[in-house]
């Protein structure tokens, strides 16, 4: 897929660059596949800001993506390939044998037409899924489970994509787009290949308005604002404040470590992305 630049026609216009949806073969989503979900403005339950910067955009619906790729045994074929406006990656839509339909996220190199299949004991062809335990060593994925069963939770932006190191016993080292090398059980299920639309990184929304129809709110700078709002507040003139960077509640904002020690997961991993 290509990068498409516009005609400056207005400020704005000179620096904006989108895909050129090649690989895109149907304009509208599976109607069975489709739900509303409500936006809540990064508030909760209370109505209050929980995640600051949220807010507006345009209207959308959500596709459900199979994630957990759990019809073992069952041959699908790709149907389309299709936009998806929730993430950065495109989606696929197959078609199973028994009649089901569901989207996945749709690897590179995936065509209209070409058999997916989800197993153990199948060969490991881009779009197809399969325990780590099965997967040659080397090879790249995507969509990796955490916990066997619970669906893929790693690698699932576009361009995206895991190398299977080693395994050793009950778990597989997996190295991750990071650089992070982590240790997962072999039981957990990975789809084979990169996800598609590399060009996503390269696009440029080239104006304000477009991350605000992403539904991205303004960021006011900690400097800027009075004490009573933020640490970093106050002062005449532009004072920098003197203090280390932090956020609204005095963490550290800028190399400080906040991984939980008493977390289990940070004895999975064998190497750090720094």
């Amino acid at each position: 897929m290509g990068i498409k630049k516009y005609k400056p026609t207005t400020p704005s216009m000179r620096f904006i660059t989108v895909p050129t949806f090649e690989e895109i073969t149907k304009d509208r989503p599976e109607r069975s596949l489709v739900e509303i979900r409500k936006k809540h403005g990064g508030r909760n339950f209370q109505g209050r800001i929980t995640t600051r910067h949220r807010g507006g955009g345009n209207k959308k619906q959500y596709r459900i993506i199979d994630f957990k790729r759990d019809k073992i045994g069952i041959p699908a074929r790709v149907a389309s390939i299709e936009y998806d406006p929730n993430r950065s990656a495109n989606i696929a839509l197959l078609n199973y044998a028994d009649g089901e339909k569901r989207y996945i996220l749709s690897p590179l190199g995936l065509k209209v037409g070409m058999p997916i299949v989800s197993g153990t004991d199948i060969e490991p062809l881009v779009g197809n899924a399969l325990p780590l335990l099965k997967i040659p060593l080397g090879s790249f994925i995507h969509n990796i489970e955490l916990q066997p069963g619970k669906g893929g939770q790693l690698v699932r932006g576009a361009g995206g994509s895991a190398q299977l190191m080693s395994r050793e016993g009950e778990f597989a080292h997996v190295r991750l787009p990071s650089g992070e090398i982590r240790m997962i059980s072999v039981r957990c299920m990975a789809t084979i290949g990169q996800v598609g639309n590399l060009d996503y990184s390269s696009t440029s929304l080239g104006k304000a308005g477009k991350t605000r129809h992403l539904g991205i709110r303004p960021t006011v700078r900690g400097v800027a604002m009075n004490p009573v709002d933020h640490p970093m507040g106050g002062g005449e003139g532009r004072a920098s404040g003197g203090g280390h960077p932090v956020s609204p509640w005095g963490k550290l904002a800028k190399a400080g470590k906040t991984r939980n020690r008493r977390k289990t997961t940070s004895r999975l991993i064998l190497s750090r992305r720094r």
